[in-house]
Parts: C-alpha cells; structure tokens; sequence
C-alpha cells in the first residue's frame, strides 16, 4: 500500500482567509487520499480538469470573508478546455453549455439581462458570489469519475464552515443534488433559496425562479450591495 503523502498548507493554492478557515482539513487522511489519487491518476496519463491552478479558483475569486451569496453545482465540465474552478462557468471563447445558457434565460426574463457571447462567470465571483462544485476534479471526457474520491468531505466542511462563521448568506440550491446540502446549512442565520437545476434535462422547471432579482432585494434588506449580474463583453 502507497503511504499517504504529507499536506503541506503552504503548496495549497487557496486565499489566505480560507486557508485558515479550512487549515484543519488539510491534515486529515481523506484529503491526503485525494492528493494521492489526483497524482497516481496524472501519472498513468489521465487528463484531470480543472488544471491544477484553477481547482481552487472559486476560492480564490471569491475570499471567505466576501461570501454573501453561495451557487452551488456538482461537478466540473469534462470537456476540453470548459472547466475552470467555478460552477456553471467556462472559460472565455469556449461555447456556453446548455445548463449556463438557460440560467442566461432566467436571467433576461427577471431582470433585462443582455446575454453575452461567452460563459466566463468571474465577474460574479470578485463581487462574492461563491460558485462551488462539490466535486473539485473531473476526468476528462468521464463525467462524474471523481465523485467518490473524498471531495465532498471537503466541500461538506466548506458549507458548513460558511454556515458556522458567516451571517445573512444566500445560498442557490438548484436541483436534488444542491438540495441535499440542506442539511449542512443554518437557516437562522441564512437565506436558503430552490430550484430545479438549470439543466435541459428538468424540462424548463428552472425558468421563472427568479432567484438573480430575489437575491439583491435580500441584499439590499441586509444593507449590503447588490450583485451586477451583467457580463459586459
């Protein structure tokens, strides 16, 4: 049996104010069991997507204490050159994916908004709209591979984390999958939203939710900015 390598915190690429938060986690056996498996897997020649720099991009885009609003989604796209660290998201000049395009639709049917020719997302993220993927890698072209490797421990932990020391955030939870997290949430202190999943595949139950106009009138009764959902070209 392979030893379990050593977490060094410091090679973790991940803001500062998570680090700290979510240092205790990096020590435990599953997460080292995470780093084996990505490793062993790179060695046999697997394509891993994110790119390694980008598999903490949510947090990076978005420092713990800027969370105000939580999207949560479950694993990363598989294809070439589409994941990218956040939720729903791709990467600029890659088409926009089918779940992405009809949250586009939701978005202009609530509040006006312009559909861009892209489905880079990040402009949402640095307003602190956090878009986690329970699932932090993929395989390429294997959709789902890395659902049982130990990342949902990580992001359980993450949810719970923002729960236990944050106040007033808003979490979209879109389909079964998202819903399931309930659990993990606080809702005294939080704002839980629901929807279908965006999905083609749940027959347009998402549209009409109006979650993007519901959020900021939340926002707002807090005394916080509103999010500006345009993604000006």
């Amino acid at each position: 049996m392979v030893p379990l390598p050593q977490i060094d915190p410091t090679t973790i690429r991940m803001e500062s104010g998570w680090k700290e938060q979510m240092k205790d986690e990096f020590s435990k056996p599953y997460f080292a069991q995470i780093k084996q498996f990505l490793s062993i897997e790179k060695a046999k020649g697997k394509v891993i997507f994110p790119p390694g720099p980008q598999i903490f991009n949510a947090f990076n885009q978005t420092p713990f204490e800027k969370v105000k609003v939580v999207i949560l989604g479950q694993d990363p796209y598989h294809g070439d050159h589409q994941a990218m660290g956040l939720c729903f998201s791709v990467s600029k000049k890659v088409p926009v994916p089918a779940s992405l395009k009809n949250i586009y639709k939701e978005l202009k049917s609530d509040i006006n908004f312009t559909i861009p020719s892209h489905g880079d997302l990040t402009p949402w993220a640095t307003q602190g709209v956090f878009m986690l993927n329970a699932i932090l890698t993929v395989e390429k072209g294997n959709a789902g591979s890395h659902s049982k490797i130990g990342w949902q421990l990580f992001t359980d932990a993450v949810i719970k984390k923002i729960s236990d020391q944050r106040q007033g955030v808003i979490f979209l939870l879109w389909g079964n999958y998202a819903r399931s997290k309930k659990e993990l949430i606080n809702k005294d202190q939080h704002t839980i939203l629901e929807a279908a999943h965006p999905s083609p595949l749940a027959r347009n139950a998402f549209s009409g939710c109006r979650h993007f106009s519901k959020v900021n009138d939340i926002l707002i009764k807090q005394g916080q900015s509103p999010v500006n959902w345009s993604l000006y070209e």
